[in-house]
């Protein structure tokens, strides 16, 4: 069919809204991953309750066992205390329940015994560690090549969903930053508040993890979703992870992990570390 001259769009024109395009998807995606790192720091100040499930999967990928716990994050002193809720899916006995009990009394006695300066060093340490745990994100928008893939409604809420590939022959500048180049996904972003709604990722290649000596093969998927806990706060709700691979040099893996997050409260600055035994 012919175009007539009036339809026709120039060429430059056409190059230049496509450009625009592509970098409105990537500031999207850096103007995202800054609001993850100040939710990351935030949420140090929360307390929460997490319930995980994981799951051992045969050859056909059904589920042969489970084991699921529930547990509170607290805060003392500035310091997250995991304390065990439930275990093998049922509460805890009145025995393992003291037991807990007296693995909490023996943490707030030793911070009850730091120095101030062995106190600053502690925190100083914590948080530099918890801002090295996500630094890495910070190299999405470089390490992808990144574009609006479709709009969608979640939760009556207008998000934007952006498709990621690895860029060829990037360079990361965090090791923790070199998995992305064997990661492809879509991240969801919420229109009103650039905040992450959703992660859907997968394996394109082995991931290897040093410390734990395990492999993860390729096709293994990830799912992340985040709720808004107050009007410009978005926390953890939802993690699922499935996948195969490898324990060491012989046992192969093939699981399913799950973990929910929920009762996210605002720790007080002015509550009082209490050692049951007063």
């Amino acid at each position: 069919m012919r175009i007539r001259p009036s339809h026709r769009v120039p060429l430059g024109l056409i190059l230049v809204s496509a450009g625009l395009y592509a970098e409105d998807a990537r500031e999207i995606v850096r103007k995202s991953v800054e609001l993850d790192q100040t939710n990351w720091v935030r949420m140090k100040d929360y307390t929460w309750t997490a319930r995980s499930a994981e799951r051992h999967l045969d050859s056909r990928g059904q589920v042969k066992s489970e084991d699921r716990e529930a547990w509170e994050t607290l805060i003392f002193d500035g310091q997250p205390y995991r304390r065990l809720l439930e275990r093998h899916g049922a509460p805890l006995s009145p025995a393992e329940q003291r037991k807990e009990q007296e693995k909490l009394d023996k943490s707030v006695a030793k911070l009850q015994r730091e120095t101030p300066d062995q106190k600053q060093h502690r925190l100083a340490e914590y948080e530099k560690d918890r801002r090295r745990e996500r630094e890495f994100l910070r190299e999405i928008p470089d390490a992808y090549d990144l574009r609006l893939k479709e709009e969608k409604h979640v939760d009556g809420r207008a998000v934007w969903v952006i498709a990621g590939t690895p860029k060829p022959g990037y360079q990361a500048r965090s090791r923790d930053a070199k998995a992305l180049s064997k990661i492809c996904g879509e991240l969801w972003i919420d229109q009103r508040t650039y905040q992450w709604v959703r992660l859907e990722a997968e394996t394109t290649d082995t991931i290897s993890f040093v410390v734990f000596l395990a492999r993860l093969n390729p096709g293994a998927k990830l799912v992340f979703e985040q709720a808004r806990v107050n009007e410009d706060l978005w926390l953890p709700r939802r993690m699922l992870m499935r996948g195969t691979g490898r324990l060491g040099l012989i046992k192969k893996i093939a699981m399913e992990d799950e973990v929910d997050w929920s009762n996210y409260r605002k720790f007080q600055v002015d509550s009082r570390i209490v050692d049951s035994r007063e």
